[in-house]
Formats: structure tokens, C-alpha cells, sequence
């Protein structure tokens, strides 16, 4: 173990797996997983997404992201429109049951958060988001 443990590709690797479990316990409820999550979370940044620029953004196949806005559309989180620019182009955009439902998740996922980062104080976890962040601008996402 102390030799994967050397590996940091593989303590992120398992850090991500912790983490997504904890958010797809979270949600399990809701009867969403965390890629649903992430694609409203997406969406509240950013309105009127076509479906190829939530594939590219979040890394998904883009027939993935064909399912999960079905998905959403169907919970009333989400819905395709006919974009402005393109009338060929449907446009992706979070309704109010969107974001009433990611208002309502938002103390939920701090504690999930939280518990993933318990052992860090206040600095350490902001010294970390900052290298995430940082990690991830550069062209992870």
C-alpha cells in the first residue's frame, strides 16, 4: 500500500472515487447521480449550453449527456430550447425547478464537503482548492 500511496495520480484517483460516493449517497435520494449534479451545476454558470459544450466542458461522451439532460428535462431541472444563434441547435438551460433543487442541495454538498476534508484546517483546504482549481484550468477541464 505505502507504494501506491507514493503515487499521487492514484491518492486523486481514490479521493475522487471517495467523493463521488459520498455525493451519489447524497443524491440517491433525489434519484439522480452526481453527473446529473454536475451538468445543473454547469448550467447555473452557465445558461443556454448546447450539448456539445457541456460534453467538452465536463469530459462526458456527448451521448452520455443526451441521457442525462433526458434525465433532468423529465424532473423538470432542465430543458432543451431552440437556440437564438442556430435554429438547427438546441440550447440547454436550467429551469427554477433547476435551481431550487441545487439552492436546497447546497448545504448538503458542504457536508459532504466537509467530511471529505475533515482533516485539513481551514487553510489547508483552501491551499488545495487552490491547486485543484489550478490543475484543472490548466486543461483537465
Amino acid at each position: 500500500m505505502r507504494g501506491l500511496h507514493a503515487d499521487t495520480g492514484y491518492l486523486l484517483y481514490r479521493l475522487g472515487l471517495r467523493s463521488g460516493q459520498l455525493f451519489n449517497t447524497f443524491l440517491q435520494e433525489s434519484g439522480l447521480r452526481l453527473r446529473h449534479y454536475a451538468v445543473l451545476r454547469f448550467l447555473a454558470t452557465s445558461p443556454g449550453a448546447l450539448q456539445r459544450e457541456l460534453s467538452a466542458s465536463l469530459g462526458y461522451d456527448p451521448s452520455a449527456i443526451v441521457g442525462l439532460v433526458d434525465d433532468l428535462e423529465k424532473l423538470g431541472f432542465a430543458e432543451r430550447r431552440p437556440s437564438p444563434d442556430d435554429r438547427r441547435s438546441r440550447i440547454i438551460v436550467l429551469t427554477e425547478g433547476g435551481r431550487a433543487f441545487l439552492r436546497d442541495t447546497d448545504e448538503a454538498g458542504q457536508r459532504v464537503t466537509n467530511e471529505l476534508l475533515q482533516p485539513l484546517d481551514p487553510a489547508e483546504r483552501e491551499q488545495l482548492h487552490g491547486l485543484l482549481q489550478r490543475l484543472t484550468e490548466s486543461g483537465l477541464g
